[in-house]
């Protein structure tokens, strides 16, 4: 199996690292990286991709998952 990671960044991005394939909602694929920070925050300018400002605006993040919580 491919080795893949999620990484939270405090109050930041998604690090995603190793071979994944990255679409939109509409299946266009995004050339493949084998390292991608991924918007949290909302406000970055090249989304889905995490440009920093995050930073600008102040953005805090909850770090752990919502107890109760589940993928649907």
């Amino acid at each position: 199996m491919a080795d893949v990671n999620i990484e939270i960044i405090e109050n930041g991005p998604y690090i995603v690292t190793g071979p994944v394939e990255l679409k939109d909602d509409e299946g266009n694929v995004y050339p493949a990286k084998q390292r991608m920070a991924l918007c949290r925050c909302g406000a970055s300018t090249t989304k889905p991709f995490c440009d920093g400002t995050h930073s600008k605006i102040g953005f805090q993040a909850a770090e752990r998952a919502v107890p109760g919580s589940a993928e649907r």
